[in-house]
């Protein structure tokens, strides 16, 4: 199939319809607005359903309603919109809904600015809304990789009848690359069936009830256990990542998104000195993929994070090294980006034991 050019926002919109999604709920926030600006135009073409909603709250209630009713879902939105969505995300998780949610980062914290970041790391893995839940979150680092994680991000989330979360920012939303598209029928889709659905009872005897209250704390507690199993067997089964020039690797770059773009050429420039660096890209940041370390720490002597914020992965790093490596942090923050030959000096200082 050839291929054709998009930008990433497009890409989140296009790659959603091929993944079936038919209901897209979102308020216009920068820097993702072209991805409801795409929807708007293309879900009415294919059967679908596109609606503005009033507010970053409303539009996550909306799709708390189109997931209980069973429906492939979707929203988005960026830092600020996101976080007046937790406490509906909170309830998404509580209630088993499966749905899928683009979060293109902006520059934090507060209100920040409309420059791309990768602050909302802690938010979007740690559970920004309150009680004891989970989001599985994907992070593309291409545009031709937004539109393969999309079909995985939908899949996901019904397999394991939980949110996904896309999480890129601004670079990656707006910048345009060549993708070929998945070979799909695109068009209107019925909605599938679902036995825990709120559509009715159809002749049951009992009813089906889309809830996240429990009152009582023993079944709240029981609730709870239930979740975690579930949680554990995700973080056991979906682990993913990619591992550029690591077999013999003796400093390991640690990098996501845009910033893993970043560190891949600066792993091209310290081979080319002959020195031996990787990268590992963690494509899922939670569960964070802990198991390639085990393989790594047979060659690597020291670990760097690279982010475009403070400092959030690396404390995940430094939990999967566990002690046994010293792990170092370099990052910009506030929409700066790191760029290539900054993080090539600090491998230098790393490498060769002392500032070059």
């Amino acid at each position: 199939m050839a291929k054709v050019l998009m930008k990433g926002n497009e890409a989140l919109g296009e790659g959603a319809v091929r993944a079936g999604c038919r209901y897209f709920f979102a308020y216009p926030i920068t820097p993702q607005s072209e991805l409801p600006h795409y929807l708007a135009k293309r879900l009415p073409e294919v059967g679908g359903v596109f609606l503005q909603a009033e507010s970053e709250v409303a539009s996550i209630n909306m799709v708390f309603g189109a997931a209980g009713a069973g429906a492939r879902v979707m929203t988005s939105s960026s830092g600020p919109g996101i976080s007046l969505m937790q406490e509906g995300i909170s309830y998404l998780a509580g209630a088993e809904l499966p749905c899928v949610i683009v979060n293109m980062v902006r520059g934090g914290p507060g209100l920040g600015n409309i420059a791309p970041a990768q602050s909302d790391y802690f938010q979007a893995t740690k559970g920004g809304g309150h009680g004891d839940y989970r989001l599985l979150v994907l992070a593309p680092y291409s545009v031709q990789e937004i539109i393969d994680l999309m079909q995985d991000a939908f899949d996901l989330a019904e397999k394991y009848r939980n949110p996904v979360m896309i999480m890129g920012d601004g670079v990656l939303g707006q910048m345009m690359e060549p993708v070929e598209l998945p070979d799909v029928e695109v068009g209107p889709v019925a909605p599938p069936h679902r036995p825990w659905a709120a559509t009715g009872r159809m002749g049951r005897a009992t009813k089906n009830l889309i809830n996240s209250l429990y009152i009582v704390p023993e079944n709240c507690e029981v609730h709870n256990q239930k979740l975690w199993e579930k949680y554990r067997q995700i973080a056991a089964n979906e682990q993913r990542w990619e591992e550029y020039q690591t077999a013999d690797a003796e400093l390991v770059l640690v990098a996501y998104g845009t910033s893993a773009r970043i560190c891949k050429a600066v792993v091209d420039m310290c081979r080319e000195a002959g020195q031996k660096v990787g990268l590992l890209r963690p494509i899922t940041l939670w569960p964070f993929p802990e198991k390639p370390f085990t393989n790594l720490l047979t060659t690597a002597k020291q670990f760097l994070a690279v982010e475009m914020s403070t400092g959030q992965m690396v404390e995940d790093v430094r939990l999967a090294v566990n002690g046994q490596r010293p792990v170092y942090f370099y990052g910009r923050s506030g929409g700066m980006l790191p760029v290539a030959r900054d993080v090539y000096r600090e491998v230098q200082k790393l490498y060769c034991g002392g500032e070059q």
